[in-house]
């Protein structure tokens, strides 16, 4: 008994330690992910699943996301991957095809082949046009780690890795961080829709105002867990800005006739 009590005592600290370590390197972790939230990605190239070579810089004019993998992964990766696929589905019908494209790299740069990828991507029903998956050596995989803010290190068995999708705007920035092994279309379709729908046309122009209803009257359907373009919305919108007009132009009716008998 009094062996079992020294013996708890001994490990405890060291537990305690262990878990006070692990919630340190958390917390570095994320910050240093979002800490490079508005840094300008380099320029890199890679290897496409077919043995092409690809770069960022082809990227540039739509929003992109970028996720990390390793294919030898067995539990996070690809939950990932297929909670990305739900959402590029969703996103597709929402935006239409070649609104936006998605990138998936191995960081296991020494594991992680073309081939390998594409067999990766075909077991989780993922990629497609604007989809693509890719290898990269291990310079450029480090430039990539610490321009997204991505952390990975080697453990038993595999690695340890945050679980992040990197949102990239058209300019090649990342605007935006999505966490957690599974996730709704919405982490996804939200940072989408802004880009997408923002601003890059101007208010003044037909096509921009457009967008500015589209961004604000596009909303998520939960029970069906699809996005819908909400004429409700529009209407409300429509009815307040009438409302707003009137107002103000009984004031200025108003105001002209205090003028006039002020005069006389």
């Amino acid at each position: 008994m009094w062996r079992k009590l020294a013996l708890v005592g001994l490990l405890l600290p060291l537990l305690l330690s262990q878990a006070d370590a692990s919630q340190t390197r958390e917390e570095n972790a994320l910050g240093r992910s979002q800490g490079a939230i508005g840094t300008s990605l380099p320029e890199l190239q890679f290897t496409d699943a077919d043995g092409r070579r690809l770069s960022l810089a082809q990227y540039r004019g739509k929003p992109l996301l970028i996720s990390l993998v390793y294919t030898g992964c067995a539990d996070v990766c690809p939950v990932v991957v297929e909670s990305l696929a739900a959402a590029d589905r969703t996103a597709e019908e929402t935006f239409g095809k070649g609104s936006y494209n998605i990138l998936t790299i191995g960081f296991d740069t020494r594991n992680d082949t073309p081939d390998r990828m594409r067999a990766f991507a075909r077991a989780h029903r993922a990629g497609g046009d604007n989809w693509q998956f890719a290898a990269a050596d291990a310079t450029t995989m480090s430039k990539l780690t610490g321009a997204v803010g991505f952390d990975y290190f080697a453990s038993a068995g595999g690695f340890e890795h945050a679980a992040q999708v990197t949102v990239i705007d058209s300019e090649g920035r990342v605007y935006s961080q999505i966490y957690g092994g599974t996730f709704q279309p919405p982490a996804v379709m939200e940072p989408l829709k802004s880009l997408i729908f923002g601003g890059s046309r101007p208010v003044s122009s037909l096509a921009g105002l457009g967008d500015r209803m589209k961004l604000f009257c596009t909303v998520y359907d939960p029970r069906t867990g699809r996005y819908y373009f909400s004429y409700g919305i529009f209407l409300s919108v429509l009815i307040g800005a009438f409302c707003l007009l009137g107002v103000l132009a009984f004031l200025l009716r108003e105001l002209r006739k205090n003028l006039k008998a002020s005069r006389v």
